[in-house]
């Protein structure tokens, strides 16, 4: 029906016009980096498919050529050819119906990477089944044999050079995401803490809204060692984001908004251009153990319950075994030599049996290259009385105990070493939080507790994550972490990152 004027004739104006909201036409920066990133792989991708399906074409047409009765046959040619280019069409089609571009998969690493491994095996085994089905086994068989392993790699090896390219411009500040958290004043500081500690994705906290706001002139709460402002009301958080010029929102819980009020703000923000993504609070759950289902209209995000039964399997502690062996023999020389060192070096035995509280807080004796001084062990009361007195993860810097070989066995871990032994007895394993002394384990709480669950690790996530740099409580959540999300990738993806970190010696003293 036509809206009609205030003169009782029909109006022009539409109906919808009078809403007080109206489409956005424009894009923001981010919006428009990530129309860019999403076109960079579709081309990519594009590529990759065509480069695939021609070759497996030639590879095959030059072996019928060879072949004895089964010339070329441009007919031939023609039905390859067609059937490359419905493939190539069918290829790029299961890559977008599995959401591989999108922006919310797109730079998050395993999960693009199974997305395209699923949406390429998805195809292959449904044309090999039709293909066998209609008697094409020449094609089935040697057509996709080629085909689906040449360009499964290359969109891999693709997508992991965008992703690269997209962190790097992140990390050194090219591809800023300015972020304002909203939320309770502890919560807020939390997940800004979150936030800014993953510089590689470029996120930068330009401010906070809190329940109370700013209590005072120029208020402020300490994140990482910088002061972020308080700018705002959980209730004026579309102020504060165009005074701030942020480019997204986190919001956690806070006191005045409601589902009414938080779906508004999502409209209100859609006009800026600006993103919303709402925290839980959910600290170090990996995505195997969320799943996210709708109850009534609601999100409902379902957490499950910590994995580190799954740590103590038998398939971990197979793997244990045999890594553990093969890495004793094949660095045999390099312990030999390590051994003749530390004996020629400084007086006392090569090797130190350091007692350690294991699984179930369980005693073992842990060995290790002796990297101190004889009897340099019973000094350790006095240091951390002069350090403040801090039991967990008690670390010097320039420790005077520490032999000169001892400085470069630890800079490089080749002290840790012996502790594969360890592995094959049963008391440690590869991949698991440091095994820690008696009387740390005497400090911990109920939560840091849970490390106790699995065995200790000659290698863990703190360990690759910044070593003896990381703060006590960055080390203690990580191994909590480690307790509740163990699987075998996450150990295997640990062995990669050790083997770098060693090589550097970063954090090691």
């Amino acid at each position: 029906m036509a809206a009609i004027s205030p003169d009782g004739s029909p109006s022009q104006t539409p109906v919808l016009s009078r809403l007080p909201r109206t489409r956005r036409t424009f894009r923001s920066q981010r919006e428009r980096w990530l129309a860019k990133y999403a076109r960079n792989v579709w081309i990519s991708d594009l590529v990759v498919v065509c480069g695939a399906v021609c070759l497996a074409q030639l590879s095959r047409f030059d072996e019928i050529g060879k072949t004895p009765g089964r010339a070329w046959d441009p007919h031939l040619s023609l039905y390859y050819t067609s059937v490359s280019a419905v493939l190539a069409v069918l290829w790029l089609v299961a890559l977008g119906l599995v959401n591989s571009r999108s922006h919310q998969v797109l730079g998050r690493g395993m999960e693009e990477y199974r997305r395209v491994v699923f949406a390429t095996f998805l195809l292959f085994g449904a044309t090999a089944i039709v293909a066998v089905l209609l008697g094409l086994n020449l094609f089935a068989r040697g057509y996709l044999a080629v085909a689906c392993p040449l360009g499964l790699v290359g969109l891999l090896a693709t997508r992991y050079m965008w992703h690269t390219i997209d962190r790097r411009l992140r990390a050194n500040g090219t591809l800023k995401t300015r972020v304002l958290v909203a939320g309770t004043r502890r919560s807020a500081a939390d997940i800004a803490a979150t936030f800014a500690g993953q510089r590689e994705h470029g996120y930068e906290i330009v401010g906070l809204c809190t329940p109370e706001g700013p209590g005072k002139v120029d208020d402020s709460i300490e994140v990482m060692g910088r002061n972020v402002p308080v700018v705002g009301v959980d209730t004026d958080i579309v102020e504060a984001v165009k005074a701030v010029g942020a480019d997204m929102v986190a919001l956690s819980a806070t006191d005045h908004l409601g589902p009414v009020e938080t779906r508004r703000l999502v409209w209100d923000l859609e006009s800026l251009g600006v993103e919303m993504i709402v925290t839980a609070g959910l600290f170090d759950a990996v995505d195997s153990r969320l799943t996210k289902q709708t109850l009534g209209g609601m999100a409902v995000v379902h957490v499950g319950k910590p994995q580190y039964h799954r740590a103590n399997s038998w398939g971990k502690r197979a793997f244990d075994i045999v890594f553990s062996l093969l890495f004793l023999i094949a660095a045999s020389p390099m312990l030999l030599a390590a051994a003749i060192a530390v004996k020629l070096s400084s007086r006392g035995p090569v090797f130190y049996l350091a007692e350690r509280i294991g699984m179930d807080g369980k005693t073992f004796k842990m060995i290790k290259f002796r990297s101190m001084y004889d009897g340099a062990d019973a000094k350790v009361h006095e240091m951390m009385d002069a350090k403040g007195g801090e039991l967990l993860y008690f670390k010097v810097k320039d420790d005077p105990r520490v032999t000169p070989v001892g400085k470069w066995l630890r800079k490089f871990s080749i002290d840790e070493m012996p502790q594969f032994i360890n592995v094959l007895k049963g008391e440690m394993s590869v991949v698991g939080p440091r095994p820690q002394v008696r009387r740390e384990v005497e400090a911990y709480d109920d939560l840091i507790g849970t490390r106790l669950f699995v065995r200790p690790g000659v290698t863990g996530l703190w360990q690759v994550s910044g070593r003896n740099d990381l703060s006590i409580e960055d080390s203690k959540r990580l191994d909590m972490s480690y307790v509740e999300n163990w699987s075998m990738g996450l150990d295997l993806a640990i062995c990669l990152r050790t083997a770098q970190v060693v090589l550097t010696g970063r954090g090691a003293y």
